[in-house]
């Protein structure tokens, strides 16, 4: 008896009903992989970086974050780098000048961008271990490496 409610029940649903409930639209491949990555390295510290290949200042912070990941990976520090290039090839081509020793994920469609809401390009997201956002940097300042760096072992000693 119960089986044929429910089925009635399924049948008679207005459509105005079911859309009170619409499902999520599904995830970009970009967005999986962020979160299959930000849930791996749940109880760590992320940098997340935004970059393309035509940003000047994101060639200069590519060594930095290479540098920050080696130094810091044993303490918890994990960088994952986003890339907004339309072009994958021209992404690639960037990558080859560098010895990259973390994630890239590549978002041409920025759908990622738009969630991080950027206002600029480079642009950091320091993710503490619990998951939440501590501190976002905008460009990549020679002068505020020191800062940044501060930023990082802030969040891994706590």
């Amino acid at each position: 008896m119960i089986k044929y409610a429910l089925i009635a029940c399924l049948l008679f649903t207005s459509p105005a009903a079911m859309a009170e409930h619409p499902s999520p639209p599904p995830l970009a491949a970009s967005q999986q992989q962020l979160s299959q990555l930000l849930n791996q390295y749940k109880g760590q510290v992320v940098l997340l970086d935004f970059w393309a290949s035509w940003c000047s200042p994101c060639r200069r912070s590519f060594p930095w974050f290479i540098a920050m990941q080696s130094k810091y990976q044993q303490q918890g520090l994990k960088v994952i780098a986003v890339n907004i290039d339309v072009e994958r090839s021209d992404a690639d081509a960037f990558l080859t000048e560098f010895a990259v020793n973390f994630n890239i994920i590549y978002d041409p469609d920025a759908v990622i961008g738009r969630q991080y809401q950027l206002k600029g390009m480079p642009s950091s997201f320091l993710i503490d271990k619990e998951g939440v956002v501590r501190f976002q940097h905008t460009g990549f300042v020679a002068d505020k490496l020191d800062l940044y760096e501060s930023h990082i072992k802030e969040l891994i000693t706590k």
